[in-house]
Protein backbone atom coordinates (compact mmCIF):
# COMPACT_ATOMS: atom_id res chain seq x y z
CA UNK A 1 0.00 0.00 0.00
CA UNK A 2 1.06 3.45 -0.63
CA UNK A 3 0.16 6.91 -1.77
CA UNK A 4 0.58 7.98 -5.10
CA UNK A 5 -2.19 9.95 -5.24
CA UNK A 6 -3.89 12.47 -3.24
CA UNK A 7 -7.23 13.41 -2.78
CA UNK A 8 -9.55 16.37 -1.17
CA UNK A 9 -12.09 15.77 0.89
CA UNK A 10 -14.89 17.52 -0.82
CA UNK A 11 -13.12 14.89 -3.79
CA UNK A 12 -13.51 12.14 -1.61
CA UNK A 13 -17.32 13.30 -0.34
CA UNK A 14 -18.52 13.32 -3.78
CA UNK A 15 -17.24 9.92 -4.07
CA UNK A 16 -18.61 8.41 -1.63
CA UNK A 17 -22.09 9.66 -2.27
CA UNK A 18 -23.33 6.61 -4.10
CA UNK A 19 -22.65 4.42 -1.42
CA UNK A 20 -24.38 3.75 1.69
CA UNK A 21 -21.50 3.76 3.80
CA UNK A 22 -22.16 6.59 6.02
CA UNK A 23 -20.70 10.83 6.62
CA UNK A 24 -17.49 10.90 5.80
CA UNK A 25 -15.33 11.69 9.87
CA UNK A 26 -11.76 11.23 8.90
CA UNK A 27 -9.49 9.85 6.63
CA UNK A 28 -5.99 9.60 6.10
CA UNK A 29 -3.54 8.11 3.68
CA UNK A 30 -1.36 4.38 4.33
CA UNK A 31 1.94 5.31 3.38
CA UNK A 32 3.33 1.12 3.09
CA UNK A 33 3.95 -0.65 0.24
CA UNK A 34 4.36 0.51 -3.30
CA UNK A 35 1.53 -0.37 -5.71
CA UNK A 36 -1.67 1.92 -5.04
CA UNK A 37 -2.35 4.83 -2.95
CA UNK A 38 -4.64 3.40 -0.43
CA UNK A 39 -6.65 5.65 2.54
CA UNK A 40 -7.87 4.74 6.04
CA UNK A 41 -11.55 5.90 6.07
CA UNK A 42 -13.73 6.72 9.24
CA UNK A 43 -17.51 6.88 8.71
CA UNK A 44 -20.52 6.90 10.55
CA UNK A 45 -20.98 3.53 9.83
CA UNK A 46 -17.87 1.59 9.63
CA UNK A 47 -13.90 1.79 9.10
CA UNK A 48 -13.31 1.37 5.36
CA UNK A 49 -10.20 1.02 3.03
CA UNK A 50 -10.50 3.18 0.03
CA UNK A 51 -7.90 2.19 -2.84
CA UNK A 52 -7.34 4.20 -5.81
CA UNK A 53 -5.24 2.07 -8.13
CA UNK A 54 -2.47 3.40 -10.17
CA UNK A 55 -0.84 3.12 -13.71
CA UNK A 56 0.43 -0.10 -12.85
CA UNK A 57 -3.14 -1.77 -12.40
CA UNK A 58 -4.26 -2.78 -15.17
CA UNK A 59 -8.16 -1.60 -15.16
CA UNK A 60 -8.91 -4.53 -17.03
CA UNK A 61 -7.94 -6.76 -13.97
CA UNK A 62 -9.76 -5.11 -11.61
CA UNK A 63 -12.66 -7.52 -12.04
CA UNK A 64 -10.74 -10.67 -11.44
CA UNK A 65 -9.17 -8.77 -7.98
CA UNK A 66 -12.65 -7.72 -6.71
CA UNK A 67 -14.47 -10.97 -7.50
CA UNK A 68 -11.80 -12.83 -6.68
CA UNK A 69 -12.22 -11.47 -2.77
CA UNK A 70 -16.19 -12.26 -3.01
CA UNK A 71 -15.24 -15.81 -4.24
CA UNK A 72 -13.10 -16.74 -1.32
CA UNK A 73 -15.00 -14.92 1.37
CA UNK A 74 -17.73 -17.18 -0.19
CA UNK A 75 -16.10 -20.26 0.63
CA UNK A 76 -15.30 -19.17 3.87
CA UNK A 77 -11.58 -17.20 3.57
CA UNK A 78 -11.25 -14.39 6.00
CA UNK A 79 -10.42 -11.68 3.62
CA UNK A 80 -12.07 -7.53 3.02
CA UNK A 81 -14.87 -7.29 0.67
CA UNK A 82 -15.63 -5.04 -2.33
CA UNK A 83 -18.27 -2.74 -1.46
CA UNK A 84 -20.96 -2.26 -3.96
CA UNK A 85 -22.51 1.11 -4.47
CA UNK A 86 -26.22 1.56 -4.54
CA UNK A 87 -26.21 0.86 -7.85
CA UNK A 88 -24.12 -2.33 -7.86
CA UNK A 89 -21.18 -1.50 -8.87
CA UNK A 90 -18.24 -2.01 -7.14
CA UNK A 91 -15.88 0.21 -8.91
CA UNK A 92 -16.13 3.90 -9.30
CA UNK A 93 -13.47 6.88 -10.46
CA UNK A 94 -12.01 9.58 -7.56
CA UNK A 95 -9.08 11.92 -8.83
CA UNK A 96 -8.98 10.46 -12.30
CA UNK A 97 -8.05 7.03 -11.22
CA UNK A 98 -10.43 3.90 -10.79
CA UNK A 99 -11.51 3.51 -7.11
CA UNK A 100 -12.86 0.84 -4.99
CA UNK A 101 -14.44 0.73 -0.76
CA UNK A 102 -13.49 -2.10 1.13
CA UNK A 103 -14.47 -3.40 3.85
CA UNK A 104 -11.93 -3.20 6.65
CA UNK A 105 -10.81 -6.29 8.42
CA UNK A 106 -9.77 -6.30 11.79
CA UNK A 107 -6.63 -7.05 13.26
CA UNK A 108 -2.26 -6.08 12.51
CA UNK A 109 0.34 -7.75 10.99
CA UNK A 110 3.19 -8.85 12.70
CA UNK A 111 6.76 -6.79 13.18
CA UNK A 112 8.20 -10.29 14.82
CA UNK A 113 6.39 -13.02 13.82
CA UNK A 114 7.23 -16.84 15.33
CA UNK A 115 6.94 -20.61 14.08
CA UNK A 116 3.74 -20.52 15.36
CA UNK A 117 2.51 -17.49 13.18
CA UNK A 118 4.34 -19.28 10.37
CA UNK A 119 2.48 -22.33 10.77
CA UNK A 120 -0.93 -20.33 10.30
CA UNK A 121 0.33 -18.76 7.64
CA UNK A 122 0.80 -22.05 6.21
CA UNK A 123 -2.56 -23.12 6.92
CA UNK A 124 -4.39 -19.94 5.19
CA UNK A 125 -2.63 -20.01 2.27
CA UNK A 126 -3.32 -23.88 1.49
CA UNK A 127 -6.97 -22.79 2.34
CA UNK A 128 -6.73 -20.04 -0.14
CA UNK A 129 -5.48 -22.31 -2.96
CA UNK A 130 -8.60 -24.68 -1.96
CA UNK A 131 -11.04 -22.16 -1.96
CA UNK A 132 -9.78 -20.83 -5.34
CA UNK A 133 -11.12 -23.98 -7.35
CA UNK A 134 -14.18 -23.00 -9.33
CA UNK A 135 -13.52 -19.04 -9.90
CA UNK A 136 -14.38 -18.39 -13.44
CA UNK A 137 -11.38 -15.66 -14.32
CA UNK A 138 -8.38 -16.55 -15.02
CA UNK A 139 -5.36 -13.91 -14.66
CA UNK A 140 -1.85 -14.50 -16.35
CA UNK A 141 1.45 -14.18 -13.80
CA UNK A 142 3.23 -10.93 -15.62
CA UNK A 143 5.37 -11.31 -12.63
CA UNK A 144 6.62 -15.00 -13.34
CA UNK A 145 9.31 -16.32 -15.37
CA UNK A 146 8.17 -14.66 -18.95
CA UNK A 147 8.02 -11.61 -17.37
CA UNK A 148 10.86 -10.96 -15.51
CA UNK A 149 13.83 -10.11 -18.13
CA UNK A 150 11.18 -7.09 -19.38
CA UNK A 151 11.32 -5.98 -15.89
CA UNK A 152 14.79 -6.51 -15.77
CA UNK A 153 15.94 -4.59 -19.24
CA UNK A 154 14.28 -1.38 -17.49
CA UNK A 155 16.57 -1.55 -14.85
CA UNK A 156 19.97 -3.75 -15.92
CA UNK A 157 22.01 -0.08 -17.17
CA UNK A 158 21.90 1.14 -13.42
CA UNK A 159 21.93 -2.65 -11.63
CA UNK A 160 25.24 -1.96 -10.93
CA UNK A 161 24.39 1.50 -8.93
CA UNK A 162 23.45 -1.11 -6.39
CA UNK A 163 26.34 -3.28 -5.99
CA UNK A 164 29.12 -3.56 -8.25
CA UNK A 165 29.02 -6.88 -10.63
CA UNK A 166 25.27 -7.16 -9.98
CA UNK A 167 24.22 -6.66 -13.62
CA UNK A 168 26.65 -9.94 -15.03
CA UNK A 169 24.96 -11.86 -11.79
CA UNK A 170 21.35 -11.15 -12.66
CA UNK A 171 21.82 -11.74 -16.23
CA UNK A 172 23.13 -15.33 -15.74
CA UNK A 173 20.76 -16.02 -12.90
CA UNK A 174 18.17 -14.92 -14.99
CA UNK A 175 19.27 -16.99 -18.30
CA UNK A 176 19.42 -20.29 -15.91
CA UNK A 177 15.71 -19.51 -14.48
CA UNK A 178 14.48 -18.91 -17.85
CA UNK A 179 16.39 -22.38 -18.67
CA UNK A 180 15.14 -24.55 -16.07
CA UNK A 181 11.85 -23.36 -14.88
CA UNK A 182 9.44 -26.34 -14.07
CA UNK A 183 6.36 -27.27 -16.45
CA UNK A 184 3.16 -29.17 -15.32
CA UNK A 185 2.98 -28.73 -11.18
CA UNK A 186 -0.49 -28.23 -9.87
CA UNK A 187 -1.71 -24.51 -10.80
CA UNK A 188 -4.57 -22.29 -9.55
CA UNK A 189 -5.55 -18.86 -8.46
CA UNK A 190 -2.54 -18.18 -5.99
CA UNK A 191 -2.15 -14.94 -3.91
CA UNK A 192 2.01 -14.23 -5.23
CA UNK A 193 2.20 -11.64 -2.89
CA UNK A 194 1.57 -12.49 0.79
CA UNK A 195 4.35 -10.81 3.13
CA UNK A 196 3.64 -10.63 6.82
CA UNK A 197 1.64 -6.91 6.29
CA UNK A 198 -0.68 -8.38 4.23
CA UNK A 199 -1.63 -11.15 6.92
CA UNK A 200 -3.64 -9.66 9.93
CA UNK A 201 -3.54 -11.30 13.55
CA UNK A 202 -5.99 -10.50 16.42
CA UNK A 203 -5.09 -12.06 19.69
CA UNK A 204 -2.40 -14.30 18.29
CA UNK A 205 -4.73 -15.92 16.32
CA UNK A 206 -5.08 -14.95 11.91
CA UNK A 207 -8.01 -12.99 11.23
CA UNK A 208 -7.38 -12.82 7.62
CA UNK A 209 -5.26 -12.19 4.10
CA UNK A 210 -5.07 -8.75 2.96
CA UNK A 211 -4.14 -6.62 -0.68
CA UNK A 212 -4.80 -9.43 -3.44
CA UNK A 213 -3.61 -7.09 -6.28
CA UNK A 214 -1.24 -9.27 -7.47
CA UNK A 215 -3.29 -12.65 -7.24
CA UNK A 216 -3.38 -14.80 -10.53
CA UNK A 217 -3.00 -18.39 -11.47
CA UNK A 218 0.28 -20.05 -11.41
CA UNK A 219 1.98 -22.98 -9.47
CA UNK A 220 0.70 -23.52 -6.01
CA UNK A 221 3.91 -24.35 -5.13
CA UNK A 222 5.70 -20.83 -6.18
CA UNK A 223 3.18 -18.98 -3.73
CA UNK A 224 4.48 -21.30 -0.91
CA UNK A 225 8.32 -20.51 -2.17
CA UNK A 226 7.04 -16.66 -1.63
CA UNK A 227 6.24 -17.19 1.58
CA UNK A 228 8.74 -19.22 2.37
CA UNK A 229 11.31 -16.11 1.24
CA UNK A 230 8.73 -13.40 2.79
CA UNK A 231 8.20 -15.08 6.61
CA UNK A 232 11.11 -18.11 7.19
CA UNK A 233 14.33 -15.19 7.07
CA UNK A 234 15.93 -13.74 9.97
CA UNK A 235 16.92 -9.76 9.85
CA UNK A 236 20.66 -10.87 9.32
CA UNK A 237 19.38 -12.53 6.71
CA UNK A 238 19.28 -16.10 7.61
CA UNK A 239 17.51 -18.68 6.81
CA UNK A 240 15.15 -20.13 10.12
CA UNK A 241 14.63 -23.88 9.46
CA UNK A 242 12.38 -24.04 12.15
CA UNK A 243 9.95 -21.58 10.93
CA UNK A 244 10.01 -23.11 7.38
CA UNK A 245 9.25 -26.19 9.17
CA UNK A 246 6.50 -25.15 10.46
CA UNK A 247 5.07 -22.69 7.49
CA UNK A 248 5.44 -26.33 4.89
CA UNK A 249 3.60 -28.38 7.98
CA UNK A 250 0.89 -25.89 8.31
CA UNK A 251 0.56 -25.97 4.37
CA UNK A 252 0.46 -29.44 4.04
CA UNK A 253 -2.39 -29.69 6.92
CA UNK A 254 -4.77 -28.50 4.79
CA UNK A 255 -2.77 -29.40 1.35
CA UNK A 256 0.07 -31.96 0.76
CA UNK A 257 2.14 -30.97 -1.37
CA UNK A 258 3.34 -33.89 -4.33
CA UNK A 259 6.42 -35.17 -5.29
CA UNK A 260 7.01 -32.99 -8.17
CA UNK A 261 5.88 -29.60 -6.00
CA UNK A 262 8.60 -30.82 -3.03
CA UNK A 263 11.69 -31.33 -6.02
CA UNK A 264 10.64 -28.13 -7.56
CA UNK A 265 10.46 -25.94 -4.38
CA UNK A 266 14.82 -24.95 -4.19
CA UNK A 267 13.97 -23.87 -7.81
CA UNK A 268 11.06 -21.75 -7.21
CA UNK A 269 12.09 -20.39 -4.16
CA UNK A 270 15.08 -19.37 -6.14
CA UNK A 271 12.39 -17.47 -9.00
CA UNK A 272 10.36 -15.59 -5.82
CA UNK A 273 13.67 -14.38 -4.50
CA UNK A 274 14.53 -12.87 -8.23
CA UNK A 275 10.86 -11.54 -9.09
CA UNK A 276 11.13 -9.51 -5.44
CA UNK A 277 14.74 -8.26 -6.54
CA UNK A 278 13.91 -7.22 -9.75
CA UNK A 279 10.51 -5.27 -8.41
CA UNK A 280 12.28 -3.90 -5.50
CA UNK A 281 15.09 -2.88 -8.21
CA UNK A 282 13.14 -1.30 -10.67
CA UNK A 283 11.12 0.97 -7.92
CA UNK A 284 14.01 1.70 -6.04
CA UNK A 285 16.03 3.06 -9.13
CA UNK A 286 12.62 4.42 -10.72
CA UNK A 287 9.97 5.97 -8.09
CA UNK A 288 9.65 9.78 -8.19
CA UNK A 289 11.07 11.71 -5.62
CA UNK A 290 8.43 12.86 -3.66
CA UNK A 291 6.09 10.21 -3.53
CA UNK A 292 4.39 9.28 -0.07
CA UNK A 293 5.75 5.29 -0.33
CA UNK A 294 8.18 3.24 1.41
CA UNK A 295 11.33 1.87 -1.01
CA UNK A 296 12.40 -1.61 -0.14
CA UNK A 297 15.93 -2.19 -0.26
CA UNK A 298 16.56 -4.28 -3.40
CA UNK A 299 19.45 -6.52 -1.44
CA UNK A 300 17.45 -8.11 0.98
CA UNK A 301 16.24 -10.26 -1.81
CA UNK A 302 19.31 -10.97 -3.16
CA UNK A 303 20.74 -12.06 -0.29
CA UNK A 304 17.93 -14.60 -0.27
CA UNK A 305 18.87 -15.53 -3.97
CA UNK A 306 22.14 -16.47 -3.19
CA UNK A 307 21.10 -18.49 -0.12
CA UNK A 308 18.97 -20.23 -2.49
CA UNK A 309 21.31 -20.85 -5.20
CA UNK A 310 23.17 -22.98 -2.53
CA UNK A 311 20.17 -25.13 -2.17
CA UNK A 312 20.20 -28.88 -3.42
CA UNK A 313 17.41 -31.01 -1.11
CA UNK A 314 13.95 -29.49 -0.13
CA UNK A 315 14.80 -30.90 3.05
CA UNK A 316 17.13 -28.20 3.83
CA UNK A 317 13.73 -25.83 3.83
CA UNK A 318 12.41 -28.17 6.54
CA UNK A 319 10.34 -30.08 4.42
CA UNK A 320 9.48 -33.70 5.42
CA UNK A 321 9.39 -36.48 3.47
CA UNK A 322 6.97 -38.24 2.07
CA UNK A 323 4.85 -36.05 0.20
CA UNK A 324 2.20 -37.76 -2.20
CA UNK A 325 3.11 -39.08 -5.47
Amino acid sequence: MAVYTDITEDELERFLAPYDAGTLMSYKGIAEGVENSNFLLHTSKAPYILTLYEKRVDPADLPFFLGLMQHLADRGLSCPLPVARKDGKQLGQLAGRPAALISFLEGMWLRKPAAHHCRAVGEAIARMHVAGEGFAITRKNALSVSGWRPLWDKSEARADEVEKGLAREVGAELDFLESHWPKNLPAGVIHADLFPDNVFFLDDHLSGLIDFYFACNDFFAYDLSVCLNAWCFEKDWSYNITKGMALIEGYQSVRPLSRAEAEALPLLCRGSALRFFLTRLYDWLMTPPGAMVTKKDPKEYLRKLRFHQNIANPAEYGLKLPVTA
